[in-house]
């Protein structure tokens, strides 16, 4: 039976504890004061990695700003992230703080290390999208620097949330292809996405989910890695293993981009619906019906609420933008 007790966040003075000196000793390597030996650095960071020690906001305050703002994402051939980029470096213009991007590694950990590595850089603020992380583990960098989740379904009281409504934009692209005669959808997602955790994609597979058994209907979930090449990958494998869907429901649109290829190719009659609306949806080529998100204003306002921790707030924000359904040419009655 495992202990239920949370763990007490390490203190400056367990750190100096650990490392056999004194608090102030500790302080002026934060600071990085003058005057602080090789030695005496090696031991103190060594016992604050020990320890998964890391400094509060205040003690980052000692030390001064650096005037960045760290932003951590997931993939950065998904087109979506650039209009979040780009909202965020709007909204930045006019002040003294520059963006550094991190790409986030894979893994069950998603974007953890990524995160991490902005913190140990000391970035005055951090915009995570969407990363793999539990909530201890983002409270616990909460605590030490200024965080906005990017499209966390859940809510904190440490850190901030700018969101999409995942849910009802799932809704928008059910009723969309029942209200063109489709009974037989499919969904496109990331591998073991789970429907019940707090990430954009799971609640779009939950609403999708939901929404087929209310109606009645038998969901039908395939699962693709990442970017173009695997989802046209994947939805060869299933036309090929005989599917019936008439019409696909895509977590995104990069999935949904590589899924049309497979369609075509395969000369077959399905409906696609993306999500997010990248540039590239509108494209006479592709004419990708999708869910709209509005990509730069969330990464403009994930930005201004950086900027309102700094200047003071400490009630932590959770803001929801809404969707849209952009209808076009990807989307037609089912044929049977």
């Amino acid at each position: 039976m495992t202990d239920a007790t949370p763990r007490r966040r390490a203190t400056i003075e367990d750190v100096a504890a650990r490392a056999g000196v004194s608090r102030a000793a500790v302080s002026k390597v934060l600071r990085d004061a003058y005057g602080v030996s090789d030695a005496m650095r090696e031991r103190v960071t060594a016992a604050m990695a020990e320890l998964n020690y890391r400094p509060s906001i205040a003690a980052r305050g000692m030390r001064g700003r650096t005037y960045t703002i760290g932003i951590e994402l997931p993939d950065l051939a998904n087109h979506f992230f650039d209009r979040i980029v780009r909202g965020a470096m709007g909204a930045l213009a006019g002040t003294p703080y520059q963006l550094i991007i991190a790409p986030a590694e894979t893994g069950t950990r998603r974007g953890f290390r990524a995160l991490e590595a902005l913190v140990d850089r000391q970035v005055d603020g951090l915009i995570a999208v969407s990363p793999r992380v539990d909530e201890d583990a983002l409270d616990r960098i909460a605590a030490s620097v200024p965080l906005v989740m990017f499209g966390r379904l859940d809510t904190s009281n440490q850190y901030d949330v700018v969101a999409g409504d995942d849910l009802g934009g799932a809704r928008l692209a059910l009723e969309h292809l029942f209200g063109l005669g489709h009974t037989r959808i499919a969904h496109l997602t990331l591998p073991d996405e789970d429907p019940n955790a707090p990430f954009p994609h799971s609640g779009r597979l939950r609403e999708y989910l939901a929404g087929m058994a209310a109606a009645g209907l038998e969901p039908e979930v395939w699962h693709s890695d990442d970017g173009t090449d695997f989802a046209y990958r994947a939805t060869r494998e299933a036309i090929a293993a005989g599917t019936q869907a008439t019409a696909l429901f895509a977590a995104h649109d990069e999935l949904a981009i590589g899924a049309m290829r497979a369609i075509a190719e395969a000369d077959v009659e399905m409906a696609v619906v993306g999500y997010d609306d990248v540039p590239l949806a509108s494209h006479p080529a592709f004419g990708l019906t999708s869910i709209d998100q509005p990509g730069e204003r969330m990464g403009a306002r994930a930005v201004e609420l950086l900027l309102e921790r700094f200047a003071g707030r400490t009630t932590a924000v959770r803001e929801v933008f809404d969707v849209e359904l952009k209808a076009r040419a990807s989307t037609r009655p089912s044929a049977g």
